[in-house]
């Protein structure tokens, strides 16, 4: 049996999508299950891996996005049986470029070793963070952004929605649709029931930015420049209305303060603290 599921989100970029799961299977086939969403493509470029088709028109129309597709997948995984068979969910969008060597088992390995860690991402050979991680392949961080996470089921199953769960609210804020601050929604979520949040740099993986630049007509969404201004604007009417908060100040505080408090309950972790 995999330890993993990977979820792979897809809209109307067949050839990328099929190149990400050809990696994984030659890869990480041994550690993972891989399931591709496909987010109201058409049907003419759907992936060949393609395991769900979410194509009811509001989701033809605008897509699923991070939140509202991880929801979905993850939610199908639940109604189908399979859930209680991983140990953990790697969460990743077609746009994704891992390492020609394994993501999975080293990751796999540092969650055996971690066991408080609820979020392990890859660092990327652009972040800062990797200063960081000189003295140590792993930290526990207040703050990340990556479209690229593994999620532990067991902190998974603390934050998730039982009771009337759907693609809007089974694990993600679906309301939230471009995504604004949701990594660390979910990170205080985590810190906030004793889990931690990390990253790593035994593994690294990059987001191709070049496809949203190039090719957001086939993808069915806004141009880069008008998808960061609404990211922006949207994120921040999302933010003062749920939270209160008038800005990204705010929220980083709110999450930090969770982040702090985790150390004082679990000392021992004391030393993978920024």
């Amino acid at each position: 049996m995999k330890s993993f599921a990977t979820i792979i989100l897809n809209r109307n970029l067949p050839k990328i999508t099929d190149k990400l799961y050809e990696h994984l299977v030659k890869h990480d086939s041994k550690e993972t299950d891989i399931y591709v969403l496909e987010a109201g493509s058409e049907k003419h470029k759907l992936s060949k891996y393609c395991t769900w088709y979410a194509n009811d028109e509001e989701i033809k129309k605008q897509g699923l996005r991070y939140n509202r597709g991880m929801n979905y997948a993850l939610l199908q995984l639940w109604k189908e049986k399979k859930w209680e068979q991983y140990d953990a969910f790697f969460l990743i969008t077609n746009d994704t470029e891992l390492s020609s060597t394994q993501t999975l088992a080293p990751m796999k390995k540092l969650l055996q070793e971690h066991q408080r860690v609820g979020i392990l991402s890859p660092s990327s050979l652009r972040w800062g963070e990797n200063i960081l991680l000189q003295a140590s392949s792993i930290k526990y961080f207040w703050f990340i952004h990556n479209n690229a996470l593994l999620l532990r089921r067991t902190f998974i199953e603390n934050i998730m929605e039982t009771k009337k769960p759907d693609y809007f609210n089974f694990v993600f804020d679906g309301s939230n649709f471009r995504g604004y601050f949701s990594e660390s929604e979910l990170i205080a979520k985590a810190y906030a029931n004793n889990w931690a949040a990390a990253i790593t740099s035994e593994v690294f993986a990059e987001e191709n930015e070049s496809y949203l630049l190039n090719k957001a007509d086939l993808i069915k969404t806004e141009n880069y420049d008008e998808n960061i201004k609404l990211y922006i604007e949207e994120g921040q009417q999302w933010l003062k209305s749920k939270y209160g908060f008038n800005s990204r100040w705010s929220m980083q505080q709110y999450v930090k303060s969770f982040y702090d408090s985790f150390f004082d309950f679990y000392p021992e972790y004391k030393k993978y603290k920024l």
